[in-house]
């Protein structure tokens, strides 16, 4: 599993939450405490917004302790609303392509938790992707295919909508024997919507705390007394702003039922 951190409040270096802290994401991709994989290597990422429409965005495929490219950005780099994630792949090669964030015009989103058996499933989740936006695809793994899925089906409009439905959508794929774990995080410039959701009941770990400037969600904590975290209950979406702004909203996936050929010939037989 992954680890990730996103803040959204007053504009602050990323420095400061990212790489300083005690446990920060950075030391994270080491030595991660609350993952069932300890170190999160195969390569990072972050996503910025600043005087532009469109997110400022660096991914590289270095392990996050050994690029220094990544903190020297982090230094430079004050922003109101930022995405990092530190990668352990469950899908998809290490590539550039692989890493979190995933960008579509002003669109953030990066996840943690994975698609079961997503190799044997790659094609019919791919098809889930709209042709409007499918070009977009650049790598392979379930992250951006859930992703791009969503941004089909109204993430400008609603964002907790969009992925329920995207999840819906792949789980009337996967079946209810494989699971489908989701903790992540989209953000359009305005906000970040931060998402804990499983089908088997089993999210992956994420919490929130407020600093004083704004609201950081992550993985796990860093950077404080744990009684400073909250968790975020499982089913559920917290949204926050850099205005100050943050609800916390139940999160719901209705499976989609799809109809078996006998359904589909008795309602064509009641049509007639």
């Amino acid at each position: 599993m992954c680890r990730h951190l996103a803040y959204a409040g007053q504009p602050v270096f990323l420095d400061t939450l990212l790489v300083e802290p005690e446990a920060s994401l950075i030391a994270q991709s080491q030595a991660a405490r609350q993952a069932r994989t300890v170190v999160n290597g195969d390569g990072c990422g972050v996503g910025w917004y600043g005087e532009r429409d469109e997110p400022g965005l660096y991914r590289g495929i270095l392990p996050a302790w050994s690029d220094a490219n990544l903190v020297s950005l982090c230094r430079q780099i004050r922003s109101p609303l930022f995405l990092a994630h530190v990668r352990a792949a469950t899908s998809g090669e290490v590539s550039t392509a692989n890493c979190h964030p995933f960008a579509a015009g002003r669109h953030l989103f990066m996840h943690n938790g994975q698609i079961g058996q997503y190799e044997t499933l790659r094609r019919q989740v791919d098809a889930l992707i709209p042709d409007e936006v499918y070009h977009l695809r650049r790598g392979t793994s379930d992250s951006e295919a859930i992703f791009l899925a969503a941004l089909g089906r109204g993430l400008d409009a609603d964002p907790a909508a969009a992925m329920a439905e995207t999840l819906a959508e792949i789980m009337a794929v996967t079946g209810r024997a494989v699971a489908v774990r989701f903790a992540a995080v989209h953000a359009d410039g305005e906000r970040l919507s931060a998402f804990r959701w499983a089908s088997d009941g089993e999210p992956p770990s994420l919490y929130w705390r407020s600093t004083g400037t704004g609201v950081v969600v992550a993985s796990e904590p860093c950077g404080c007394a744990a009684e400073d975290w909250h968790i975020v209950p499982p089913g559920a979406v917290l949204t926050a702003d850099f205005h100050g702004g943050m609800r916390l909203s139940a999160f719901d996936v209705t499976p989609v039922v799809k109809p078996t050929k006998r359904s589909t010939a008795e309602a064509a037989a009641s049509a007639a």
